[in-house]
């Protein structure tokens, strides 16, 4: 039986799961963990937005150096070593967990310049993290028919989503309740990071024994070589310095020439604004006061309702958008999901208006909110795959998700201070003014799209 495992191990379903899992846990516990774990120490908004903001710029710098993960080295590789990687920086958190007083984080003062450390760490993380991003949606691509890309493209969402749900629901969860049985908050975070380290370890042992090795995985100059050398003794010869750079030019240059590559960065850039903006001040507004204007829930509660009853929305989301999109194509999905990323965002306003107390509300009300962006995501990746199509896809593939990250990074660099300067009721109205740009790129990018792309091959 064992031995039938092993040999069916290169089915999609025994990799592209953890793989994406494994992708969702560092990207969530730097941008998403980071924020509601510095409110709840008691930095100040406008701080903490700014500086978890910044730890976006890992993945929108990214392609200056993701280049190098097609020239060098397979994507196998990068993804085993960066896990690695990965795995000691979450050790490392854990030991060097700051611990203000009960008194500081009370006030809401606490100096950010404490977690100058913890910031560092998460920093090389987030570098980490990017790198196996690059190296893993490359494998994706090179692994997986065009056919095969877009029926596991709502399974990848999917178990990124579950990681975001571990994340956001069981370490969030796992954080409140240590807080609520101890009263330390420093110590429940620090113990909630001990946990992602254990399960950050035991993904990473997974992959190196069950991670699949395609022939089709190997550096770009590799194959170069070995396509003028004519054998594979040209396989085995070391790049160059001078091809390296030339090689890493090479991409810049056929990703900036690509036709109506400038309407696509477009997209990319403002498809997510609404949602740039909120996903930054969500989990501050449920844990904040009411007096505040906030919904003053506990860590364990905000666990609950955003971290696994919202994400389990944007999961089910993200199926659906997903199986959807694979019958009709990426075109005729696209303006459903751009109304499903946009419409929803109205129930933080209700949210921030009402101020209600019942779980149930808060609950759906997050559900539905989440349930559409899961479900407009899906074209947003899809069009990032379509838009990387052609010659050096997986680096052309980073260069997106990296706006992707910027099009995330610079709304929420400045979503803490807008907060401050108008309250949450009129802050979650911004954001519905946002939806307008959401609608105006999706309005000039269908018009270019291939009507088939995307859609299942005929039985």
């Amino acid at each position: 039986m064992l031995k039938n495992l092993i040999k069916d191990y290169r089915n999609p379903w025994f990799w592209v799961p953890t793989l994406y899992f494994a992708e969702g846990i560092p990207y969530f516990v730097v941008n998403n963990i980071s924020v509601l774990m510095l409110a709840k120490m008691g930095v100040p908004n406008g701080e903490m937005a700014l500086f978890t903001s910044l730890l976006y710029l890992p993945w929108t710098i990214k392609p200056f150096w993701s280049p190098f993960v097609d020239i060098i080295k397979t994507k196998r590789w990068w993804i085993l070593t960066m896990q690695i990687l990965m795995t000691a920086a979450f050790i490392l958190l854990t030991l060097l967990m700051p611990h203000p007083d009960a008194a500081l984080i009370a006030s809401g003062k606490t100096p950010i310049s404490m977690f100058y450390i913890t910031l560092i760490l998460f920093v090389v993380t987030a570098f980490a993290s990017a790198t196996h991003d690059i190296a893993a949606d490359g494998f994706y691509m090179l692994a997986l028919t065009q056919n095969k890309q877009a029926e596991f493209v709502g399974i990848r969402s999917t178990f990124y989503r579950i990681s975001s749900i571990f994340g956001q629901g069981v370490l969030v969860w796992i954080a409140g309740h240590i807080e609520s049985t101890t009263g330390n908050i420093p110590l429940s975070w620090q113990l909630t990071m001990l946990v992602t380290a254990a399960i950050f370890a035991c993904v990473t042992l997974y992959h190196t024994f069950f991670l699949p090795a395609p022939k089709s995985d190997h550096s770009s100059l590799d194959a170069k070589n070995a396509a003028e050398g004519g054998d594979a003794s040209a396989v085995a010869a070391k790049p160059t310095a001078g091809e390296i750079f030339r090689e890493f030019g090479r991409t810049f240059v056929t990703f900036f020439t690509k036709k109506g590559i400038w309407l696509a960065i477009v997209f990319m850039l403002l498809y997510r604004l609404p949602e740039a903006f909120l996903i930054k001040m969500c989990t501050p507004f449920l844990v904040a006061s009411k007096n505040v204007g906030g919904l003053g829930m506990s860590t364990e509660a905000v666990g609950l309702a955003y971290g696994t009853v919202g994400v389990l929305a944007l999961t089910i989301g993200g199926i659906l958008g997903g199986v959807w999109a694979s019958k009709v194509g990426l075109k005729k999905s696209l303006w459903v999901m751009a109304a499903c990323m946009t419409l929803p965002c109205l129930t933080f306003v209700y949210l921030s208006t009402y101020l209600p107390s019942n779980i149930v509300v808060i609950c759906v009300a997050i559900a539905v909110e989440q349930f559409g962006y899961g479900f407009g995501f899906t074209a947003y990746m899809l069009y990032m795959i379509y838009s990387s199509e052609g010659e050096f896809k997986t680096s052309h593939y980073a260069i997106c998700t990296a706006f992707m990250a910027l099009s995330m990074m610079i709304p929420g660099m400045f979503a803490g201070y807008i907060q401050e300067a108008l309250g949450y009721e009129g802050f979650f109205w911004m954001v519905i003014v946002c939806c307008i740009a959401t609608l105006f790129v999706t309005f000039l990018a269908d018009r270019k799209i291939d009507p088939e792309y995307g859609r299942k091959e005929a039985e």
